[in-house]
């Protein structure tokens, strides 16, 4: 029987669903939500797991990749669900087994009864832990952390997370900071193991040919950033490879890099259009082989930092001896940047001076690694 408090909760939510129905179908009109929105807000292509199985939710790309070799040891029983488009994307690479994890107020209806409910970082969805736990599942948050930026908001909403991790059985955190901060807010049997995201290291799956010279690749960029860059480089510091983070803006910094190169003696092609880092200026309109460019490049500039985005992973740069530039706002990596010594992160207008002076920057050194087993054993005593 639910509390007051989840009936409460579960009408505001009903609220604010029906007022949002017109804007969902709206956006689901982009081809980017044309399968999320719908599977999520609509159920529509979004049947239930089958029974006793092993369930892993995670949100995005980054997630799920991390999550990967730790659902491998249990492929035949998994069930993964996700949030992001990218992140059901790299799901699919693991299982046939993926579904979006529905919007919560079709939880009750859509969640039936599982082994184990194993939930990755922040996806702290109270009707999910809830409901999961209702229906016979052992609980499990992996890979929890809380960022300083995050640290404030969590403390005011502190009591809808204590009646959360009420429902949590085991949590795994990432430093003892992070375990403080979780047992604050109420949780319980907390252990410290690492960041899981360093169990599992890159892989090259190209091998590509190293070039000549210096080879800088702007990584997992966002909006303005390649414009900040493309404004600190210099011919003569070396190539310049582009990444954007999301495929949609490639024909824009396509049109962005063409504005710069005007009355300059700089050569540049699209990745998709010759498959190789001989221009000066190469875009990588192609998802999926970041690593195996990091594999051969000598500078990373870590995009989603100089703007207010949170940053991005450095881990996969710090791994191939890549030296890391990047910018100040990594509030959402900040306990990534804690597993490495030797990074740069700089003013939005040092970067010019800090591509000057390549060749006198450190390498950086992975320091920490997060394990799996622990997870591992702790599964398997629920099965």
């Amino acid at each position: 029987m639910l509390s007051l408090f989840s009936i409460f909760y579960y009408l505001i939510l009903s609220f604010i669903y029906i007022l949002a129905i017109p804007y969902l179908i709206f956006k689901s009109k982009n081809s980017k939500y044309r399968q999320a929105i719908p599977a999520k807000f609509f159920l529509r292509n979004n049947r239930k797991f089958k029974e006793n199985g092993i369930w892993f939710h995670s949100c995005s790309m980054g997630e799920t990749k991390a999550i990967k070799p730790l659902i491998e040891n249990y492929l035949n029983d998994a069930n993964i669900s996700v949030i992001t488009n990218t992140g059901f994307e790299e799901a699919k690479k693991i299982s046939s087994n993926v579904r979006y994890l529905p919007f919560e107020i079709f939880l009750p209806f859509w969640i039936n009864k599982q082994k184990v409910l194993v939930v990755m970082e922040a996806e702290l969805w109270y009707l999910l832990f809830l409901i999961a736990k209702k229906k016979g599942a052992k609980t499990l948050l992996i890979n929890a952390r809380i960022s300083d930026k995050s640290y404030k908001s969590y403390r005011r909403f502190s009591f809808l997370y204590k009646r959360i991790f009420k429902n949590i059985d085991k949590v795994f955190a990432q430093s003892l900071t992070d375990k403080q901060r979780l047992e604050e807010l109420g949780a319980s049997n907390v252990e410290v193991i690492g960041n899981i995201k360093l169990a599992q290291l890159p892989k090259v799956n190209i091998s590509f040919e190293k070039t000549n010279g210096i080879l800088i690749t702007a990584a997992s960029t966002h909006e303005n950033e390649e414009k900040l860059i493309l404004d600190a480089y210099k011919k003569q510091q070396g190539k310049l490879v582009i990444v954007p983070r999301h495929p949609e803006r490639f024909d824009k910094v396509d049109l962005l890099i063409k504005e710069y190169i005007k009355n300059k003696n700089i050569s540049y092609h699209r990745y998709s259009s010759k498959e190789d880092f001989e221009s000066d200026i190469i875009l990588v309109d192609k998802m999926g082989i970041l690593n195996d460019i990091y594999a051969i490049s000598d500078v990373v500039i870590l995009g989603g930092a100089f703007e207010k985005i949170g940053g991005h992973n450095p881990v996969e740069p710090a791994f191939f001896n890549c030296k890391i530039i990047s910018g100040k706002n990594i509030f959402n990596q900040k306990s990534l940047f804690d597993c490495i010594k030797n990074y740069y992160l700089i003013q939005n207008d040092e970067l010019g001076d800090y591509l000057n002076n390549i060749k006198n920057l450190e390498k950086p050194i992975l320091t920490k690694a997060g394990s799996i087993e622990p997870i591992i054993k702790e599964i398997n005593r629920w099965l």
